[in-house]
Order: structure tokens, then sequence, then C-alpha cells
């Protein structure tokens, strides 16, 4: 069993929704059965809905059992995290109903309180606002804002500006999963303690960068809440932006959060803007039709429910260029789209050829070394080298093979992205958390692709449903004389 943490108050506010159901009590259950949280530790879930004890109990049993993963469920831990689960009642504009919750909060008025905002953005202030009226914020209160904050840069600085007159910056946790995963937070020590790696992180050797995050779902009952952000919104602007810094950043002076922050807002302010001849050539964005995944039909995004006017996209692709001593000249290709043949998350790291080859293939290079960094389905490492095809040939004929370089795993179960995410809260850690400085940068530079987009600076293409996505987002890296991993 691990340490215990601080003991705390944990308040998810939409704590019947999806992501709390799906991720969020999942995490704590793990958590507290690993011996990461406190006995004592209170999980305080806010729901609008009206049930008794037992029908709560009832549904939390339920939904652990269809999210935990075959076999993760016990009943006797279950009775276990049971004992540190309460429940409030809340109407998040109405101030009296939040006499429940302050009810149960002022039995410990010095614990430590996480205000998990599991909700629309749109009750961020509210709820905020609701809880300093009930003296409900102290020194040592936190809140977690879950994406999307905002559409835009205008939109997002409003809802930071409410919530910032009643929590100060150091108080805020703007959450963004895929830097909870190990894979990801691997990136940094590959980088900065591998004297391998360290000469060759540059334009010098790095000819190119691709971050690729496919999936093969759509939007599954989501029609309403996607087709007002899409694919630039919701994927490429927050979490393939976070792994670009991740990998572009110039080395923190230490691991404390601030430090790494700064890293990450130069990487930002970097970024070159894109005037509306660079978003036409740089930029692809789709639709998927009508296609099939697995052998069985896929409607195509505009058959969903309202959305057959939609001018949203469910693919992006851009070509991003910093601009800086490190980077200059390195392309950067970022892509995202849902219904595409797999779900696949990775990034690649292309490195350079070598000048002249010697080998048995008529003076030129068979074949580039490159890093492969891969979070989904599977999180691995793989670094693809040449090597000598073994036997007796008079010629030496060369291969790639691929180096692992995943580290073992002793525990019986890999935590999850959010089991990370919660305890570094728990803990007071926000160095895997966006500051707001980094929010409004990402959306600055967005902002003027999402424009040139409205304005229609580039029409919107269409690829088949469980295609590799349109033949634009192809063309798009060919034009540089590049392919895509794996195509």
């Amino acid at each position: 069993m691990a340490s215990m943490d601080n003991v705390c108050d944990i308040i998810i506010f939409g704590g019947h929704g999806d992501l709390s159901f799906r991720k969020l009590i999942p995490a704590l259950y793990h958590l507290s059965n690993d011996g990461y949280l406190s006995l004592e530790s209170r999980i305080i879930i806010v729901t609008r809905q009206h049930l008794s004890d037992e029908e709560h109990e009832a549904l939390v049993r339920t939904k652990l059992e269809e999210f935990l993963g075959e076999g993760a469920f016990v009943e006797s831990k279950f009775q276990r995290f049971l004992s540190q689960l309460y429940m409030a009642t809340v109407d998040f504009d109405n101030e009296e109903s939040y006499a429940g919750l302050k009810s149960l909060l002022d039995l410990y008025p010095e614990r430590d309180r996480v205000n998990y905002l599991s909700t629309a953005p749109d009750f961020f202030a509210t709820i905020c606002k609701m809880l300093k009226t009930r003296n409900l914020i102290s020194p040592q209160s936190r809140v977690v804002l879950e994406k999307p904050i905002g559409r835009d840069l205008v939109s997002s600085r409003a809802i930071n500006v409410e919530v910032l007159k009643y929590f100060e910056e150091r108080q805020i946790y703007r959450i963004d999963h895929y830097l909870g995963k190990d894979t990801v937070q691997n990136i940094m020590a590959l980088r900065f303690s591998n004297r391998f790696f360290m000469p060759l992180w540059d334009a010098n050797n790095i000819d190119h960068v691709q971050i690729t995050v496919s999936e093969s779902v759509g939007v599954e009952g989501r029609w309403g809440y996607y087709d007002e952000y899409g694919a630039m919104r919701d994927m490429i602007q927050n979490h393939l932006m976070q792994l670009l810094c991740l990998i572009a950043m110039e080395p923190p002076c230490s691991l404390e959060a601030d430090s790494v922050r700064d890293e990450k807002v130069k990487v930002l302010r970097s970024l070159r803007p894109m005037s509306p001849a660079d978003i036409e050539k740089k930029t692809v964005r789709a639709q998927y039709a009508a296609g099939s995944i697995d052998g069985q039909p896929v409607p195509g995004y505009r058959e969903g429910t309202g959305m057959a006017e939609s001018t949203t996209e469910t693919f992006a692709a851009v070509r991003v260029d910093i601009d800086n001593w490190r980077w200059n000249g390195v392309p950067f290709y970022l892509r995202s789209g849902k219904r595409m043949s797999k779900r696949n998350s990775e990034i690649v790291i292309q490195f350079k050829t070598i000048p002249y080859s010697i080998f048995a293939n008529k003076g030129s290079c068979i074949s580039q070394n490159k890093l492969v960094i891969s979070l989904q389905p599977k999180e691995s490492i793989q670094l693809k080298l040449m090597n000598k095809i073994p036997g007796l040939s008079d010629q030496m004929r060369l291969q790639q093979v691929e180096l692992e370089l995943n580290s073992p795993i002793n525990e019986a179960r890999k935590p999850e992205a959010y089991e990370r995410l919660l305890l570094d809260v728990i803990r007071s850690n926000p160095t895997l958390f966006m500051r707001l400085d980094e929010v409004e940068a990402a959306w600055k530079w967005a902002d003027v692709i999402l424009q040139g987009w409205a304005d229609n600076v580039v029409p919107m293409k269409k690829y088949p449903a469980g295609s590799d996505g349109p033949s634009a987002s192809i063309q798009l890296v060919v034009q540089d004389g590049v392919n895509w991993n794996g195509e």
C-alpha cells in the first residue's frame, strides 16, 4: 500500500455526469484502495438529481461495475470506498440549494477542499460565485476546470476572469487529461536525463515531427456539444498543443510547476502566425461521410440529429512552424479526427537522413531513424534504428529494427491518467495543469485558423468513415516530401 496523502474533501460538481462515472469516480476508487487517499477523506458527489442514499449507492455500484474494467470491482473494496462517499443535491444557480453541501463541508472547515467542476463551462462562474457567497472557499481550497474553457480567446478570457474573482490563480487547476499519461510525462525524462538525445533535439538533426490523435468512434450522443467545438477546438488547440509544447520546449531550470510552464508558454508564443495564404496551404478541415468500420456501416456526421447543415469539422490537420533558434525550419504536423480507421495516438520524431550511405542500396538511405511515442491504444516508446540483416550475403544489407524503451511496470495495474491528475490536485502540485497565460497563448494562435475557416479560406473536405482521413491531409505533408507514419 502507498503512503496516505493529505486528508481532504473532494467535491465533484456534475457528479452524475458521463465524465464523473467513466473517469473520476473510478480514479478515486483506485486511489482510495491503493492507499493514496486517506479513508478520512470525503468524496462528495454534487448532483441536481434527488436520490435516496440507497438509490445513489446502487447507481454508483452499477457505474463502477461498468467502467472499472473486468475483475476490478471487488465488493469488499467497494464497501470500503462507499464509506467515503457522500451526496449533495444542488441546483447550481440557486443559492439556497447549497445549504446541504455547506452543512457537510462545515463539519471540517479546516480541511483542504478540491472542487472539481465536471460541468459545462457555462456553470463555472456561477458555481464559484455560489461557493464564495456561501463562504465555502478557504485559502486551502482548489478548483479544477475541465475543458473546454471557452470557444475562442474572448470567451475563454471571460470565463477565466469570472473564476479569478473567487479563486486565486494558484488555486486554479485547468486540466488536460493527456498530461496525466505516464508516457507523456516520460517525454521530459527522455529529453532531459539522457545525454544521447540532448544534442540531437534540434533543427540540425530532426527533419520533422508528427502528432496524431485518431479515434475510430464518432460523436456518440454528444452531437450538441461537439458541433459547437469540432476537432480544432476539442483536440488540437489543447491536447495536441500540449504535446507539442513538451516536445519543443527548452529545458526548465527545475521540475517546479512554474519553471515547466514558463518554457511551455515560450513555445506557444513562438508559434508562427498564419496569413490567409498560410491557412489555405497548411491546414485541412473535413467531415466524415458514410462508410464502414469493422465491416459495419457507419452513417455520416451530417446524418446525425440536427446536423444536416453543419459546418463543424470532425477532422483537422495543420502544419505548425516554430520561430526560434532550436526549431527554425522544422515542420510540426498535427492531425486529429473521428471515425478514422483505428484508434491511435502517437508522436513521431523523424530524424534526418545520413549524408551518404555506403551500404548496398545504391548510395541512398534505406530509412530514417525515428522515435515513436505511442499513447493509445497502448503506451510505448520505440526507437527505430538500422541494423544488418543476418546472413552470408556478399553485400551488407540493412533493415529497420525497433528498440523498445518502455519501463517495466511492477504494479499489477497501470494507473489511469485521471488518477495522476487528481492526486496532483490533492497534493497541490500544478505542474501538469495549464496556467492562464498558456491557455490564452494557445487560443490566440488557434483563433486565426478558426477565423480563416469561418471565412471559408479552406473548403470543407469529406472522408469516408473508417478511412485514414481526407486525401488533402496526405497532400499537406507530401508537398513537403513527407508521409504520415504508417501510411
